[in-house]
């Protein structure tokens, strides 16, 4: 039996600034969406004056941990995950974190990925009641059939529920995904949106250098997909639209920016395609913004950045009506939708921008603007409030809980 002392002095914060211990299996400079937003999320917090614990897998044998005044990093074990051989996979840790904890234990812990690390994260602050929230990132059971293990589809889906519903609160990017995950059996669900750098992200950023390297003449149209070339990003849907799209307009170009394990082969099937491979930072801005046409038929987001980062960069996307582009764009107004895995209906909303100048030209200039109020600085204070929320109202309960067992009969 574990007999690993239980510890419920100090459990308040002990200033308006907390000691915030969040757990994932991804970082930058890894490059996804899901790392990409927790490091801005660290820096939001960090902002504010938060103390962070940051505990992850070590990415290479040489890297060292940063250790500064307000954010220290713990790094654990973890392994490659198959098929996304860039990306680790935390490995248990429960034990690591129950002592890493009762020495100098956080006000919250926060868990942003679902893994066994994540797992065992949870395992310990629950161990040692603390307050646990968590994140909702990424549909990994959406993405099974698409790895040859569409059979573990519902044993994920019951894992990621019971991961999720050991925490005291789970964050999700979308009020349509907390509608979802709630029919699903999820508790205790609360929406923080995402933001996107606007200052990076921007029309300006448009080069016609890098346009004229695509073979996109001064009123060609550059049809672009940013994003991880791997099978449940529905890339396929990308060549179909396209080759319809060319069909009309024979100046038109397709882009790809990003890497993963499918571009080898794409490459090779599709070499009249460009292929940019992974781009960052200032680059990046300049790929996204030197496009015209955004395609992104993904159907396994549970939000999407790269639709923020298009639309601020003033492009026309192309989506399915769900995760972010759901709820941001207004179709034929600042984007175009089409119903869920309706197919036929997303070529024709492609088709339709690609035909129309008028519409296409419209459509982008509304995207940017539509998009500008979606800064980073208002997510940071909703998620620090949020965490700042749950550690008080853990806190109540705790109160609670010891006034009545200490109450005369």
């Amino acid at each position: 039996m574990d007999s690993t002392p239980i510890v419920v002095q100090n459990y308040a914060p002990r200033s308006p600034q907390l000691r915030i211990a969040v757990v994932t299996e991804t970082y930058p400079p890894e490059i996804n969406g899901v790392a990409m937003t927790i490091g801005r999320m660290m820096e939001g917090l960090r902002q504010r004056g938060h103390h962070v614990q940051l505990v992850r897998p070590r990415q290479s044998p040489q890297e060292v941990a940063s250790n500064e005044k307000a954010f220290v990093e713990v790094l654990a074990q973890g392994m490659s995950i198959p098929r996304y051989q860039e990306l680790k996979l935390g490995l248990p840790a429960r034990s690591l974190l129950l002592q890493l904890w009762q020495t100098q234990r956080p006000d919250i812990v926060h868990v942003v990925t679902e893994g066994p690390l994540g797992w065992s994260a949870i395992s310990a602050a629950r161990k040692l009641r603390l307050p646990i929230s968590s994140d909702f990132h990424t549909n990994f059971d959406s993405y099974s059939r698409h790895y040859g293990i569409g059979w573990l589809k519902h044993p994920i889906s019951a894992y990621l529920r019971k991961l999720h519903n050991r925490s005291d609160l789970t964050l999700v990017p979308t009020q349509a995904m907390r509608s979802d995950l709630s029919r699903k059996g999820y508790q205790r669900l609360h929406v923080v949106a995402r933001g996107v750098d606007t200052q990076l992200f921007n029309p300006s950023r448009r080069s016609m250098e890098l346009r004229n390297s695509w073979g996109v003449a001064n009123n060609g149209l550059a049809v672009i997909h940013v994003g991880r070339l791997a099978p449940e990003k529905n890339l396929q849907l990308v060549l179909r639209t396209f080759k319809v799209i060319v069909e009309c307009r024979p100046d038109a170009r397709l882009v790809f920016v990003g890497d993963g394990p499918e571009r080898a082969a794409l490459q090779k099937a599709h070499p009249q395609h460009i292929f940019c491979g992974m781009r960052s930072g200032e680059d990046l801005a300049s790929h996204y913004a030197s496009g015209d046409i955004f395609l992104f038929p993904s159907l396994t987001e549970t939000f999407g950045n790269v639709t923020l980062e298009a639309m601020a960069s003033g492009l026309g996307v192309v989506a399915y009506d769900y995760a972010a582009a759901g709820e941001l764009i207004c179709s034929q107004q600042n984007g175009m939708l089409a119903a869920l895995g309706d197919e036929a209906a997303y070529i024709d909303a492609a088709l339709s921008l690609a035909t129309d100048p008028p519409l296409l030209a419209a459509v982008r200039q509304q995207a940017a603007a539509s998009i500008a109020k979606h800064d980073w600085e208002h997510i940071y204070d909703e998620f620090a409030t949020t965490l700042a929320d749950t550690v008080r109202s853990s806190l109540r309960k705790q109160h609670a809980k010891t006034a009545f067992i200490l109450a005369p009969d």
